[in-house]
Order: C-alpha cells, then structure tokens, then sequence
C-alpha cells in the first residue's frame, strides 16, 4: 500500500517489542520495518529502513535512547522520534528532547493513544506525556537568575572589591583572606559571570547595582 507510515521499534524488551509490532501490523496504514534491541542496533537500522517514526526507549545496553536519537537525528532529520520509556525524570525527559525527540510518551500509553500519536507525528503534530508537559511548564515558569546570583556570598564580597578597583593583595589585606584564596575567588567570579577579565567584572558589578548594596 502506497503512503504506509514506516516505523522501527527500537527497545531492549521483546514482549513490548513484539506487543507493539503485533498492533501495529494491524493498521493499514502502518508498515513496521524493524525491530532493534539496542540503541546502536536502532541507529544501524534507521540508517538502512529510513522510517518515518522511530518508537524509542531511554534506556538500553549497547547505546541509550537519548544517544541514539541524537544519532538518527544527525543523518535523517526528517524522522519522528516518539520516545516511549517508563522514565519521566528531569535527567531522561529533557536531554531526550534536546536530542531531537518530538513526541515524549510513557508505557503505561495504551496501543490505541501509541498508534494516533505515530500517525499525528506524520503530521507534525507532537503528543507530549502529560506528566512531560507539567515539568516543561514548570521549567519555562522558574524564574530567570541573573549570574551574579550564583556567586557565594565571599564572591560577591570580591566581585565588589574588583569593581572598587582593587588588586588581588589589597582584596587580600581588606578581606583577611590568602592572596591564592583571592586569586580561585577571582577565577570562579569571572567564570560564573561568564567575563573574560577583571575589567568586564567590575561593568558587570556596576551595571547590576551590586556597588550600592
């Protein structure tokens, strides 16, 4: 049948695996053109089949699923990687999606909700967990920090005492600390400001009204 949908199934479990190819092979409109137990095995396939979705899991031996989605997405862009896993923390869900993810769903997903988001994803449209979408809100609601903000209290004590201008030894004679404490305090400053020099240090101090407190 012309238009079929080619999705590969990439998880080191045989019975999810066989479960979803079993359901799969029942919609006309979807032909499934591979399975892999691996994430390397996932990326060797998609090479050779060029599906148009790629069923993944996170975490398998021989390559995880955030490596190999980043892989597939290297040499065929245009795939739709729907990332079904039973992981929903912070350290599987956003890298997955930084990797080049478009849908992010759980195993606990019926065959029926698996099935309309392989065939919304050739649509592009993406199906997000709703456990998924809770933590992006939350992410995209934290509040922005300024750099500065991440500075320990004795860095900021020298971040003002470069913007008044002074050296390392008189940073070390005002704050009583060893002038080899004051040069790592300096080097974490410029660092966490994300400054070349002492100069840019001390603008940065100015600008943000860290000189008035």
């Amino acid at each position: 049948m012309e238009n079929q949908i080619k999705v590969l199934i990439v998880d080191d479990h045989e019975v999810v695996r066989k479960g979803i190819s079993t359901y799969l092979m029942t919609e006309d409109d979807i032909e499934v053109t591979g399975e892999a137990t691996s994430g390397n095995e996932g990326c060797a396939l998609a090479k050779k089949e060029r599906p148009d979705v790629v069923l993944m899991d996170l975490i398998m031996n021989d390559g995880n699923g955030i490596e190999a989605t980043r892989e597939i997405m290297s040499f065929h862009p245009e795939c739709k990687i729907i990332i079904l896993t039973s992981y929903y923390d912070d350290e599987k869900v956003f890298p997955a999606l930084e990797a080049g993810a478009f849908s992010y769903m759980l195993k606990t997903s019926s065959a029926e909700e698996i099935v309309d988001a392989i065939k919304k994803a050739c649509k592009g449209e993406n199906v997000i967990e709703a456990k998924i979408a809770g933590k992006m809100m939350n992410r995209f609601r934290a509040p922005h920090t300024l750099p500065h903000e991440d500075l320990t209290e004795r860095e900021k004590e020298v971040l003002i005492c470069i913007g008044q201008g002074l050296t390392n030894q008189e940073i070390s004679d005002q704050l009583f600390i060893g002038i080899k404490t004051v040069k790592t305090h300096v080097s974490n400053v410029l660092s966490k400001l994300e400054v070349q020099d002492r100069t840019q240090a001390a603008v940065y101090a100015h600008r943000n009204g860290l000189m008035n407190d």
